[in-house]
C-alpha cells in the first residue's frame, strides 16, 4: 500500500539545537547545569500544563521567570538566549514541500500555544496540510489518540502513513496504532529511511 501521509515532530526534528553554546553559557551564568535549565523550560509543571492547553504559553514564561528569580523582562531575555542556538532544517523543510501535492504532510507536536504563530512567522506553515499541536487539541504524545486525530485530519489510514520523531516512546506509540515510524536520531540517516519507505510504498 502506498504512503499517502507523512507526519513529523517539531522540536528535535524540524528545529534542532545546532549550537549548544548559548545554553551552556546561560546555565553557567545562572549557577546551574544545562540539564537543570532544560528541566525548568521543558519538564516543569507549567510546561506540562501549557502543553495540554491548560494554561497559555504566557503563563509558562511567567512561571519560568519566577523559578529563576528574575522579573519578566529578564525572563524574556533569558528565553531568547536559551533558544538562540536553535535552527530550522531548511533542507528537511524543502523535502517535505516536495512531497506535496502527491502526499499530505502533517505536524504532530507536543508544544505550547504559541507554536502555530511561530511557524507562521518563520514562513514554513506552507509545508503542512494540518498542524496537530498538543496545546490546541488537549492531547499529548505518546497518547495514541493524538495520532488517531492526526490521521483523521489528513483522511489517511495508519498503514498509509509514516511518522518521524526524535523520542522513541513517541515512535513506538505511532507504531502501536499501525503507522510506520522512524526515530529521528541522526538527521541524514532518518531522511534516508523516510525516502526508502516512500520508494517502497509508491
Amino acid at each position: 500500500m502506498s504512503i499517502r501521509a507523512v507526519f513529523i515532530d517539531f522540536g528535535g526534528v524540524i528545529v534542532r539545537t545546532e549550537d549548544k553554546g548559548p545554553r551552556t553559557r546561560l546555565a553557567k551564568r545562572l549557577g546551574m547545569t544545562t540539564r537543570d535549565l532544560e528541566r525548568i523550560f521543558f519538564e516543569s509543571e507549567s510546561s506540562q500544563r501549557a502543553s495540554t492547553g491548560e494554561i497559555p504559553e504566557e503563563g509558562h514564561w511567567q512561571a519560568v521567570a519566577e523559578t529563576l528569580g528574575v522579573d519578566r523582562a529578564e525572563g524574556d531575555r533569558i528565553t531568547a538566549e536559551f533558544f538562540s542556538g536553535d535552527q530550522a532544517d531548511a533542507a528537511l523543510l524543502d523535502f517535505l514541500r516536495s512531497l506535496r501535492p502527491g502526499r499530505k504532510v502533517g505536524l504532530i507536536s507536543n508544544a505550547w500555544s504559541g507554536l502555530r504563530a511561530y511557524i507562521t512567522s518563520q514562513k514554513f506553515d506552507d509545508v503542512f496540510d494540518e498542524m496537530i499541536i498538543s496545546a490546541e487539541v488537549g492531547l499529548v504524545k505518546p497518547d495514541p489518540n493524538i495520532y488517531r486525530l492526526a490521521l483523521k485530519k489528513l483522511e489517511a489510514q495508519p498503514e498509509e502513513s509514516v511518522f518521524l520523531d526524535d523520542v522513541l516512546v513517541n515512535v513506538e506509540a505511532a507504531r502501536s496504532v499501525g503507522m510506520s515510524a522512524i526515530q529521528f536520531a541522526q538527521p541524514e540517516k532518518a531522511l534516508e529511511e523516510l525516502k526508502q519507505i516512500l520508494i517502497n510504498h509508491r
